[in-house]
């Protein structure tokens, strides 16, 4: 029987109350369901995945059609999932709310919101707006009455403005705004992950490693650990790798380290429809 939505948000919101858990980035249905058979507890969405399985770069997906794709997870799959909600496809604090209210809906057991505006000269939404636009976020969740759980993005290591102080500003300013979970995609080293997890606790903080192995981060005292496109772009990799053989040297080969035929169907037949 599939696991109620108010038992999987339960059931996230309990994971980041003490240890360290890997929240590996489906693109799609069939991904996340691979993943959810491999024993992780949580799976997150990747804008990033999502957009180059529909031909487009990041960024360039519709927030309708992020809906629906966080709809058609969350319902195929039995584990908690975060919805990748970018910058929460508007600018407004009262479009923020809106929106976020939306994806509430869909079923999601998480959601994160990013300070980035999508433009290259000025990345970052100003300071004070973007406190306003998680703590519009959080009363938006708040007056559905859903237990879902807030991640708040600073996005300057990623978006060409990589200041530490910056960083810890906007992450400590987005925690007191009603944020659950911090994140700052980019960081890169170990000093700069313990200042961070050391700025924001005892909120819980959510990292992409820059190399370091899970115990490493646990150490550090991070609670959650993603891999944003890295999955998408393994298997665009593997794809790309075996189509470019064909097409230069007429070579077959790489299809022998392809996943068997009859693995994936089994896998499939078992999952939920």
């Amino acid at each position: 029987m599939p696991t109620d939505i108010t038992t999987k948000r339960a059931q996230f919101r309990t994971l980041h109350a003490s240890g360290c858990f890997v929240i590996p980035n489906p693109w799609d249905v069939g991904s996340a369901i691979a993943l959810q058979s491999l024993g992780f507890p949580a799976l997150a969405t990747t804008s990033a995945g999502m957009a180059w399985s529909m031909g487009r770069a990041d960024g360039g997906v519709q927030r309708d059609e992020v809906l629906a794709h966080l709809a058609a997870l969350a319902s195929r799959t039995d584990v908690p999932l975060n919805a990748d909600f970018e910058n929460a496809f508007a600018r407004e604090p009262s479009g923020v709310a809106a929106n976020v209210t939306l994806a509430v809906a869909t079923g999601v057991a998480g959601l994160s919101v990013e300070d980035s505006t999508g433009d290259a000269a000025e990345p970052l939404y100003d300071f004070t707006l973007a406190v306003e636009r998680i703590a519009a976020g959080r009363a938006a969740i708040d007056k559905t009455g859903a237990d879902v759980f807030l991640t708040a993005r600073s996005e300057g290591f990623i978006r060409s403005r990589p200041d530490l102080a910056e960083t810890i500003r906007r992450l400590t300013a987005y925690a007191e705004a009603g944020a659950d979970c911090l994140f700052a995609p980019g960081l890169r080293n170990a000093d700069e992950i313990d200042a961070v997890v050391n700025a924001v606790a005892p909120k819980p903080i959510n990292v992409i490693s820059p190399g370091l192995p899970v115990a490493a981060l646990a150490a550090l005292g991070v609670r959650r650990i993603s891999v944003g496109g890295s999955l998408a772009r393994a298997a665009w990799g593997e794809f790309l790798r075996a189509a470019r053989r064909i097409a230069a040297e007429g070579s077959f080969d790489d299809f022998a380290n392809g996943a068997p035929g009859g693995e994936l169907n089994r896998l499939f037949s078992d999952a939920p429809a």
